[in-house]
Protein backbone atom coordinates (compact mmCIF):
# COMPACT_ATOMS: atom_id res chain seq x y z
CA UNK A 1 0.00 0.00 0.00
CA UNK A 2 1.02 3.44 -1.16
CA UNK A 3 2.96 5.68 1.67
CA UNK A 4 1.11 8.66 0.73
CA UNK A 5 -2.83 7.07 0.69
CA UNK A 6 -4.18 10.99 1.13
CA UNK A 7 -2.19 12.15 -1.80
CA UNK A 8 -3.87 14.63 -3.91
CA UNK A 9 -6.72 14.91 -1.58
CA UNK A 10 -7.79 18.11 0.43
CA UNK A 11 -9.19 17.95 4.13
CA UNK A 12 -10.26 20.20 6.73
CA UNK A 13 -9.80 19.62 10.06
CA UNK A 14 -11.75 21.76 13.12
CA UNK A 15 -10.73 22.38 16.26
CA UNK A 16 -7.13 21.36 14.59
CA UNK A 17 -4.83 24.47 16.66
CA UNK A 18 -3.93 22.25 19.64
CA UNK A 19 -4.35 18.51 21.25
CA UNK A 20 -6.15 16.08 19.46
CA UNK A 21 -7.16 18.37 16.41
CA UNK A 22 -3.51 19.06 15.57
CA UNK A 23 -2.44 15.74 15.40
CA UNK A 24 -5.32 14.64 13.44
CA UNK A 25 -4.00 17.57 10.96
CA UNK A 26 -0.67 16.64 11.18
CA UNK A 27 -1.05 12.67 10.46
CA UNK A 28 -3.49 13.66 7.57
CA UNK A 29 -0.70 15.87 5.88
CA UNK A 30 2.18 13.39 6.34
CA UNK A 31 -0.47 10.71 4.68
CA UNK A 32 -0.52 13.69 2.06
CA UNK A 33 -3.64 15.18 2.47
CA UNK A 34 -3.53 19.29 1.79
CA UNK A 35 -5.27 20.50 5.04
CA UNK A 36 -6.94 23.36 6.02
CA UNK A 37 -6.31 23.97 10.04
CA UNK A 38 -9.29 25.56 11.50
CA UNK A 39 -9.00 27.19 15.14
CA UNK A 40 -11.42 29.20 17.05
CA UNK A 41 -11.01 31.10 20.34
CA UNK A 42 -8.36 32.82 22.30
CA UNK A 43 -4.79 32.13 20.57
CA UNK A 44 -6.41 30.26 17.83
CA UNK A 45 -4.60 32.21 15.38
CA UNK A 46 -1.21 31.35 16.41
CA UNK A 47 -1.88 28.14 16.92
CA UNK A 48 -3.08 27.39 13.88
CA UNK A 49 -0.50 29.35 12.18
CA UNK A 50 2.12 26.88 14.07
CA UNK A 51 0.64 23.89 12.96
CA UNK A 52 0.29 25.04 9.21
CA UNK A 53 4.43 25.75 9.40
CA UNK A 54 4.79 22.72 10.89
CA UNK A 55 3.08 20.86 7.85
CA UNK A 56 4.75 22.63 5.28
CA UNK A 57 8.46 22.63 7.18
CA UNK A 58 8.08 19.20 6.58
CA UNK A 59 6.72 19.17 2.94
CA UNK A 60 3.08 19.20 3.36
CA UNK A 61 0.42 22.15 2.13
CA UNK A 62 -1.40 23.52 4.40
CA UNK A 63 -3.86 27.17 5.19
CA UNK A 64 -4.90 28.70 8.72
CA UNK A 65 -8.80 29.35 8.92
CA UNK A 66 -9.62 31.17 12.14
CA UNK A 67 -13.32 31.29 12.84
CA UNK A 68 -16.38 29.17 14.70
CA UNK A 69 -17.47 26.58 12.83
CA UNK A 70 -21.21 26.84 14.73
CA UNK A 71 -21.80 29.92 12.85
CA UNK A 72 -23.46 28.83 10.06
CA UNK A 73 -22.24 31.43 7.71
CA UNK A 74 -18.43 30.45 8.72
CA UNK A 75 -18.94 27.04 8.47
CA UNK A 76 -19.23 27.48 4.76
CA UNK A 77 -16.97 30.01 4.57
CA UNK A 78 -14.27 27.07 5.76
CA UNK A 79 -15.22 24.33 3.28
CA UNK A 80 -15.73 27.39 0.38
CA UNK A 81 -11.26 28.13 1.58
CA UNK A 82 -10.93 24.41 0.96
CA UNK A 83 -12.47 24.64 -2.41
CA UNK A 84 -10.90 27.72 -3.49
CA UNK A 85 -7.30 26.58 -1.94
CA UNK A 86 -7.16 23.17 -3.29
CA UNK A 87 -10.01 23.10 -5.84
CA UNK A 88 -11.88 20.50 -4.04
CA UNK A 89 -12.64 19.36 -0.11
CA UNK A 90 -12.37 15.07 0.12
CA UNK A 91 -11.96 14.56 4.02
CA UNK A 92 -14.00 16.88 6.97
CA UNK A 93 -13.00 16.11 10.48
CA UNK A 94 -14.94 17.53 13.08
CA UNK A 95 -12.87 17.87 16.11
CA UNK A 96 -13.84 21.44 17.81
CA UNK A 97 -15.60 21.69 20.92
CA UNK A 98 -15.89 23.19 24.29
CA UNK A 99 -16.71 21.97 28.00
CA UNK A 100 -18.75 23.37 30.69
CA UNK A 101 -18.76 20.40 33.13
CA UNK A 102 -21.41 20.81 35.95
CA UNK A 103 -24.36 18.58 37.37
CA UNK A 104 -27.68 18.86 35.94
CA UNK A 105 -29.31 20.31 38.65
CA UNK A 106 -26.50 23.11 38.66
CA UNK A 107 -26.10 23.57 34.95
CA UNK A 108 -27.32 26.99 33.91
CA UNK A 109 -28.91 27.50 29.97
CA UNK A 110 -25.93 29.43 28.85
CA UNK A 111 -23.70 26.29 29.76
CA UNK A 112 -26.32 23.93 28.14
CA UNK A 113 -26.48 25.69 25.12
CA UNK A 114 -23.13 26.55 24.51
CA UNK A 115 -21.89 23.16 24.43
CA UNK A 116 -24.55 21.58 22.46
CA UNK A 117 -24.00 24.71 20.10
CA UNK A 118 -19.93 23.95 19.51
CA UNK A 119 -20.30 20.30 19.56
CA UNK A 120 -23.58 19.64 17.49
CA UNK A 121 -24.24 22.59 15.64
CA UNK A 122 -20.96 22.82 14.45
CA UNK A 123 -20.69 19.00 13.32
CA UNK A 124 -24.33 19.82 11.78
CA UNK A 125 -22.73 23.36 10.07
CA UNK A 126 -19.59 21.86 8.47
CA UNK A 127 -21.41 18.67 7.01
CA UNK A 128 -23.88 20.83 5.68
CA UNK A 129 -21.63 22.42 3.47
CA UNK A 130 -19.33 19.90 2.86
CA UNK A 131 -22.58 17.66 2.27
CA UNK A 132 -23.59 20.21 -1.25
CA UNK A 133 -20.34 20.14 -2.30
CA UNK A 134 -19.80 16.18 -2.73
CA UNK A 135 -23.43 16.26 -4.19
CA UNK A 136 -22.57 18.76 -6.40
CA UNK A 137 -19.31 17.18 -7.63
CA UNK A 138 -21.12 13.74 -7.79
CA UNK A 139 -24.03 14.97 -9.80
CA UNK A 140 -21.53 17.44 -12.26
CA UNK A 141 -19.21 13.82 -13.18
CA UNK A 142 -21.86 11.25 -13.01
CA UNK A 143 -20.25 9.01 -10.73
CA UNK A 144 -19.11 8.75 -6.77
CA UNK A 145 -16.60 11.13 -5.36
CA UNK A 146 -14.43 10.49 -2.91
CA UNK A 147 -15.94 12.24 0.53
CA UNK A 148 -15.10 11.37 3.80
CA UNK A 149 -16.39 12.78 7.04
CA UNK A 150 -14.99 11.61 10.58
CA UNK A 151 -17.13 13.09 13.44
CA UNK A 152 -16.11 13.09 17.26
CA UNK A 153 -18.21 11.69 19.65
CA UNK A 154 -17.31 10.41 23.07
CA UNK A 155 -17.36 7.88 26.01
CA UNK A 156 -19.24 10.25 27.55
CA UNK A 157 -22.54 9.09 25.58
CA UNK A 158 -21.67 5.47 25.69
CA UNK A 159 -21.46 4.83 29.56
CA UNK A 160 -22.55 8.62 30.65
CA UNK A 161 -20.91 11.34 32.93
CA UNK A 162 -22.70 12.63 35.91
CA UNK A 163 -21.04 15.79 35.45
CA UNK A 164 -21.77 16.15 31.81
CA UNK A 165 -25.25 16.09 30.66
CA UNK A 166 -24.39 18.86 27.98
CA UNK A 167 -21.52 17.24 26.76
CA UNK A 168 -22.95 13.78 26.34
CA UNK A 169 -26.01 15.05 25.03
CA UNK A 170 -24.39 16.94 22.36
CA UNK A 171 -21.90 13.56 21.58
CA UNK A 172 -25.20 11.53 21.44
CA UNK A 173 -26.78 13.84 18.88
CA UNK A 174 -23.44 13.52 16.51
CA UNK A 175 -23.55 9.91 16.39
CA UNK A 176 -27.11 10.19 15.13
CA UNK A 177 -26.01 13.07 12.75
CA UNK A 178 -23.68 10.34 12.19
CA UNK A 179 -25.15 7.61 11.05
CA UNK A 180 -28.00 9.63 9.14
CA UNK A 181 -25.48 11.36 7.17
CA UNK A 182 -24.31 7.52 6.03
CA UNK A 183 -27.37 6.84 5.04
CA UNK A 184 -28.03 10.38 2.78
CA UNK A 185 -24.53 10.16 1.32
CA UNK A 186 -23.41 6.80 0.34
CA UNK A 187 -24.93 6.89 -3.03
CA UNK A 188 -22.45 10.01 -3.48
CA UNK A 189 -19.54 8.08 -2.63
CA UNK A 190 -19.40 9.64 0.86
CA UNK A 191 -19.00 7.53 4.13
CA UNK A 192 -19.34 9.22 7.20
CA UNK A 193 -18.02 7.86 10.98
CA UNK A 194 -17.90 8.68 14.28
CA UNK A 195 -14.66 7.82 16.57
CA UNK A 196 -15.03 8.33 20.71
CA UNK A 197 -11.51 9.34 21.16
CA UNK A 198 -9.76 9.02 24.90
CA UNK A 199 -7.02 11.37 25.12
CA UNK A 200 -4.95 14.21 27.25
CA UNK A 201 -5.64 17.48 25.66
CA UNK A 202 -6.20 21.42 26.61
CA UNK A 203 -9.69 20.55 26.80
CA UNK A 204 -9.84 17.02 29.15
CA UNK A 205 -7.24 17.51 31.77
CA UNK A 206 -9.15 18.09 34.57
CA UNK A 207 -11.14 14.75 32.96
CA UNK A 208 -8.15 13.08 33.13
CA UNK A 209 -5.94 14.80 35.83
CA UNK A 210 -6.17 11.21 38.10
CA UNK A 211 -5.25 9.18 35.10
CA UNK A 212 -1.31 7.90 35.38
CA UNK A 213 1.19 10.03 32.84
CA UNK A 214 4.74 8.31 31.88
CA UNK A 215 7.52 9.64 33.88
CA UNK A 216 10.05 11.57 32.03
CA UNK A 217 8.85 10.79 28.70
CA UNK A 218 10.21 7.44 28.44
CA UNK A 219 6.85 5.82 27.37
CA UNK A 220 4.28 7.11 24.75
CA UNK A 221 1.24 8.59 27.27
CA UNK A 222 -2.09 5.88 26.62
CA UNK A 223 -3.94 8.94 26.31
CA UNK A 224 -1.18 11.07 23.97
CA UNK A 225 -3.76 12.18 20.95
CA UNK A 226 -0.90 10.48 18.60
CA UNK A 227 -3.00 6.82 19.50
CA UNK A 228 -5.84 8.45 17.89
CA UNK A 229 -4.84 10.24 14.46
CA UNK A 230 -3.80 6.92 12.65
CA UNK A 231 -7.42 6.09 12.65
CA UNK A 232 -8.48 8.88 11.19
CA UNK A 233 -6.00 8.80 8.61
CA UNK A 234 -7.20 5.66 7.86
CA UNK A 235 -10.92 6.46 7.62
CA UNK A 236 -10.39 9.13 5.67
CA UNK A 237 -7.91 6.87 2.78
CA UNK A 238 -9.87 4.96 0.10
CA UNK A 239 -9.00 1.62 2.32
CA UNK A 240 -11.82 2.79 4.58
CA UNK A 241 -14.47 3.49 1.52
CA UNK A 242 -16.37 -0.12 2.78
CA UNK A 243 -16.62 1.42 6.62
CA UNK A 244 -19.75 4.13 6.59
CA UNK A 245 -22.08 4.57 9.12
CA UNK A 246 -19.44 3.50 12.36
CA UNK A 247 -18.83 4.29 15.92
CA UNK A 248 -15.32 3.17 16.59
CA UNK A 249 -13.43 4.06 20.60
CA UNK A 250 -9.52 4.50 20.40
CA UNK A 251 -7.01 5.34 22.50
CA UNK A 252 -3.71 3.81 23.89
CA UNK A 253 -3.29 1.48 20.87
CA UNK A 254 -6.61 -0.11 21.01
CA UNK A 255 -9.41 0.05 18.57
CA UNK A 256 -12.96 -0.97 19.75
CA UNK A 257 -16.02 -1.43 16.95
CA UNK A 258 -19.03 -0.51 18.33
CA UNK A 259 -22.42 -2.41 17.71
CA UNK A 260 -25.81 -0.65 17.76
CA UNK A 261 -27.79 -1.23 20.53
CA UNK A 262 -29.75 -4.68 20.75
CA UNK A 263 -32.41 -6.05 22.21
CA UNK A 264 -31.50 -7.59 25.98
CA UNK A 265 -34.14 -8.49 26.91
CA UNK A 266 -38.09 -8.77 25.58
CA UNK A 267 -41.63 -9.10 27.11
CA UNK A 268 -44.73 -9.72 25.71
CA UNK A 269 -48.32 -8.97 27.98
CA UNK A 270 -50.28 -11.95 28.46
CA UNK A 271 -53.34 -10.20 27.79
CA UNK A 272 -53.98 -7.11 24.90
CA UNK A 273 -52.53 -4.74 26.65
CA UNK A 274 -49.81 -4.49 29.84
CA UNK A 275 -50.93 -3.69 33.11
CA UNK A 276 -49.08 -1.95 36.02
CA UNK A 277 -49.27 -4.65 37.63
CA UNK A 278 -48.09 -7.05 34.77
CA UNK A 279 -45.47 -4.81 33.99
CA UNK A 280 -44.29 -4.56 37.70
CA UNK A 281 -44.18 -8.70 37.61
CA UNK A 282 -42.19 -8.66 34.97
CA UNK A 283 -39.32 -6.18 34.88
CA UNK A 284 -38.83 -5.58 38.59
CA UNK A 285 -37.04 -8.63 38.85
CA UNK A 286 -35.54 -8.36 35.33
CA UNK A 287 -33.45 -5.16 36.90
CA UNK A 288 -32.83 -6.49 40.79
CA UNK A 289 -30.44 -8.46 39.48
CA UNK A 290 -28.43 -5.77 37.50
CA UNK A 291 -25.90 -3.62 38.70
CA UNK A 292 -27.00 -0.25 40.20
CA UNK A 293 -26.35 2.43 37.32
CA UNK A 294 -25.42 0.12 34.93
CA UNK A 295 -25.89 1.18 31.31
CA UNK A 296 -25.73 -0.64 27.60
CA UNK A 297 -22.06 0.53 27.14
CA UNK A 298 -19.33 -2.51 27.12
CA UNK A 299 -17.85 -2.25 29.89
CA UNK A 300 -14.56 -3.99 29.60
CA UNK A 301 -14.30 -1.37 26.34
CA UNK A 302 -14.77 1.74 28.66
CA UNK A 303 -12.00 0.31 31.21
CA UNK A 304 -9.39 2.46 32.40
CA UNK A 305 -6.60 1.88 35.23
CA UNK A 306 -6.13 5.33 36.97
CA UNK A 307 -2.89 3.69 38.48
Amino acid sequence: MSSMPLRDLAAIVTGAGRGLGRAEALELARLGAAVVVNDYGEGSAEAADEVVAEIRAAGGRAVAHTGDVADHATAGALVDLAVTTYGKLDVLVNNAGILRDRMVFSMSEAEWDAVVRVHLKGHFNTTHFASVHWRERAKAGGAPVHGRIVNTSSEAYLAGSAGQPNYAAAKGGIVGLTTSTALALAKYGVTCNAICPRARTRMTRDVFAGFREPAGGQELDPLSPDHVAPLVGYLASPAASGVNGQLLVVHGGMVAVMEAPRVAAKFDTAKDQFSYEELDALLTPYYAGRPPGETFAAAGVLSLSRD
